[in-house]
């Protein structure tokens, strides 16, 4: 099959620099308004790999994103939200990018191209069979992400991608890949807009529906969150008045005995205040 890269493709728009403002933002939102019916085409795909990274977790396996760019830095913060969300360790989910830490914030050139660095990127980590690794690349040609995910199929751990090219060299790599195709960006090329709203779309189904199915979730309630401010203290009173039927204060003195909206439930049902 084919491979062709719709996401350099020629934007739908012309003459961007003589639009108004309003004309900017209406086109940008007409153009992003595409992407949740991308996703929808790709659900059986994005179904198969949250199995797959459902059940390596539950056998004791670690999530990893990999990508470089826009994509590595989706990653990176889709793995950094689940400690404080769903309360697991920072070492369950982790997300790597080309270039680094300083590539967060900064770009690192040429670090995308390395076909070595990012495998040793992962065995940094003591990568094993137990794990899932999801490369993150747009344009589906990202070396640095293709060469580890040929490297993970070699030392049988299990792969997956995210990319909005169909029959990419990324995807042919990925033992479940998922293939989200936006289409042209508003400016040509551009895929940190709709290609990396579709990844954090993506992003956020993998990591929310595996939590749920871990049990991380009760109700529809974070009862595992990490109480790190005020809002979230706040936010925790307020599931524990609702779920045990008891006034603020005994609220917050079972939060601060017990440490989370889930042992305040438990020791509640068990024992009382």
């Amino acid at each position: 099959m084919d491979f062709t890269k719709t996401t350099e493709q020629d934007s739908n728009y012309n003459h961007l620099e003589k639009m108004s403002v309003i004309e900017l933002l209406q086109n940008i939102n007409k153009e992003d308004k595409t992407v949740p019916f991308a996703v929808e085409k790709a659900l059986p795909q994005i179904e198969s790999l949250t199995h797959q990274i459902v059940n390596q977790l539950k056998k004791g396996g670690r999530l990893f994103y990999i990508g470089a760019g826009t994509s590595g830095r989706l990653g990176i913060l889709d793995a950094s939200e689940c400690p404080p969300t769903f309360g697991v360790p920072h070492e369950l989910v982790v997300g790597i990018i080309a270039g680094g830490d300083i590539a967060i914030r900064k770009a690192v050139e040429f670090a995308e191209d390395s076909e070595n660095q990012g495998w040793l990127d992962l065995k940094e980590h003591q990568i094993s069979e137990k794990d899932v690794v999801v490369g993150i690349a747009a344009s589906g040609t990202t070396p640095y992400v293709i060469a580890a995910l040929k490297k993970c199929n070699e030392n049988n751990i299990l792969t997956g991608c995210i990319t909005c090219n169909q029959n990419s060299p990324l995807a042919k790599v990925s033992k479940y890949p998922i293939e989200v195709i936006v289409g042209p960006e508003f400016v040509t090329g551009s895929s940190r807009m709709k290609a990396g709203t579709a990844q954090k779309i993506v992003l956020n189904m993998l990591s929310t529906t595996t939590m749920i199915q871990l049990g991380k979730v009760k109700g529809n309630k974070m009862v595992d969150m990490q109480l790190s401010n005020n809002k979230l203290v706040d936010r925790g009173e307020k599931m524990l008045m609702k779920e045990l039927n008891i006034k603020q204060q005994i609220a917050s003195e079972l939060l601060k005995k017990y440490g989370s909206v889930r042992n305040s439930i438990l020791n509640f049902n068990n024992h009382g205040r």
